[in-house]
């Protein structure tokens, strides 16, 4: 069984598990997303994965086993995120970006992938000059879509803080700056999470020591 940790892609939407790669939640605002029609759903997340990897970067990890996506995450600055603004905790930092969604598959969900898909997101950051993360959070009372946010124990448990409470949905912060402590630490726990530990490289023979005979007196020269 093969697994590792790709860069999301437009290639990658129609095969994501679970509702996030057809749900529009962050990416319009709920005006915007009421006139969106369901056979547009699909056209429009593609059209706005393609925008931001255009105009900013990439925007999400996905893990893949086999070849098929099993788990993933999306992140974007928050220009990028109108559906964030409805939030009463909102807004973001102006030095964050937003971490929008995390799914991993149920059959796979307590094996440590969302972690790795965090630690990955953070690694990719830290290569690009971000200061920091923050994710809207929510305290299982949410009313209504849920499901579109990330609850509150998660992203306790993979280093994200209160940044700004709320007895519903908190507005939660990872520092990247403390991240660069355990860079090392999380390429290693990405290896053996995901299967892809390297074996030491082999050692090189010792060379054979030679003995070398000094010339014969009596060797003759060429002439």
């Amino acid at each position: 069984m093969s697994r590792k940790v790709v860069r999301l892609t437009v290639d990658h939407l129609a095969e994501l598990p679970g509702p996030c790669g057809r749900c529009l939640f962050w990416e319009l605002d709920p005006v915007r997303r009421a006139r969106v029609a369901p056979v547009e759903v699909a056209a429009e997340k593609e059209g706005w994965v393609s925008e931001v990897l255009r105009e900013w970067g990439s925007c999400g990890r996905v893990v893949l086993v086999d070849d098929r996506p099993v788990g993933y995450v999306v992140y974007a600055p928050a220009a990028f995120v109108p559906g964030a603004a409805g939030f009463p905790t909102a807004p973001v930092s102006p030095d964050a970006v937003l971490l929008t969604t995390a799914y991993v598959e149920p059959g796979l969900a307590r094996g440590g992938l969302g972690r790795v898909l965090v630690q990955g997101m953070a690694r990719d950051l830290i290569s690009r000059g971000t200061r920091a993360v923050e994710a809207f959070g929510h305290h299982d009372r949410l009313p209504h879509r849920a499901g579109c946010v990330l609850p509150v124990g998660f992203l306790g448990g993979v280093g994200f803080k209160t940044q700004r409470a709320h007895p519903v949905t908190p507005r939660l912060r990872m520092e990247l700056r403390t991240a660069l402590t355990w860079r090392d630490e999380v390429e290693v726990a990405l290896e053996r999470l995901l299967g892809a530990v390297r074996p030491a490289p082999a050692r090189a023979p010792r060379p054979t020591p030679t003995t070398t005979r000094s010339p014969s007196p009596r060797a003759t020269g060429t002439g």
